[in-house]
């Protein structure tokens, strides 16, 4: 399949599916190996890894996602929840000690790459004093941006039978709060990255005479367009970030 994307002249490729990580279980396969195999194909010149759970995530892959020929400074490590009481009435296999382990692990291998992190707000026990702790806690990890969720009952869920819902209109506070901390997360982030060099993949959309593209950390940004950098990887001073 890869190779057969590759003959199609595209550039990028996201590797995804309901449970990445989890590639390969019960088949003797795993998704290091997988990866490995990706980078050897030529023609794709980048991949990313889509959500990823924690857990899953081993040294080995960020390892050779760090010195790899292809694949991209980029994760989506969903957290869920800053609190450990919280992750574990999700039933989640990993602990906050754990997240903030994997994320420093990237920055330290990867200063510059790009770490987004699902979070749900408003989820049951989430109460003030405890969405404190959380918030204090996602201020202290360095992710770059968050997607933040609004907790919402589903029926035939183990959340319906538990004790200590949140009011609605506590749940939409904390989910504008997590979105504030968000929103300053990805300004610092991409101000550490104004000015820097970057691999940018330029693409054909065309608006008010400007080109744009995405960099290697994930970070939009535009020039004048020029139509013979459509499809092309090129150098760019990181500049004209545009936030969508």
């Amino acid at each position: 399949m890869a190779r057969e994307i590759a003959a199609t002249g595209a550039k990028e490729v996201v590797i995804t599916g309901v449970n990445t990580g989890t590639f390969g279980n019960g088949d003797g396969e795993n998704l290091l190996e997988l990866i490995r195999q990706l980078d050897d194909i030529q023609g794709i010149e980048r991949y990313r890894i889509s959500s990823i759970e924690p857990n899953l995530l081993t040294d080995g892959i960020i390892d050779f996602v760090a010195h790899s020929r292809a694949f991209l400074p980029h994760f989506h490590i969903p957290l869920q929840a800053g609190s450990d009481k919280i992750l574990k009435l999700m039933h989640r296999r990993y602990d906050t000690a754990f997240y903030s382990d994997l994320v420093n692990k990237i920055k330290s291998i990867m200063p510059d790459a790009c770490i987004a992190a699902d979070i749900m707000a408003g989820f049951n026990g989430e109460d003030d004093t405890e969405f404190e702790s959380v918030k204090e806690y996602v201020r202290s990890i360095p992710i770059s941006y968050l997607h933040v969720f609004t907790f919402s009952e589903r029926p035939n869920t183990a959340a319906l039978k538990m004790e200590n819902r949140i009011a609605v209109h506590q749940r939409r506070e904390h989910s504008r709060e997590l979105q504030e901390i968000s929103d300053h997360k990805k300004a610092v982030f991409y101000n550490s990255q104004q000015g820097r060099q970057r691999p940018v993949l330029w693409e054909s959309t065309i608006k008010n005479g400007f080109m744009y593209g995405f960099t290697d950390n994930y970070i939009r940004v535009r020039r004048q367009y020029d139509p013979s950098l459509v499809g092309r990887i090129t150098p760019f001073i990181v500049e004209n970030i545009i936030d969508e």
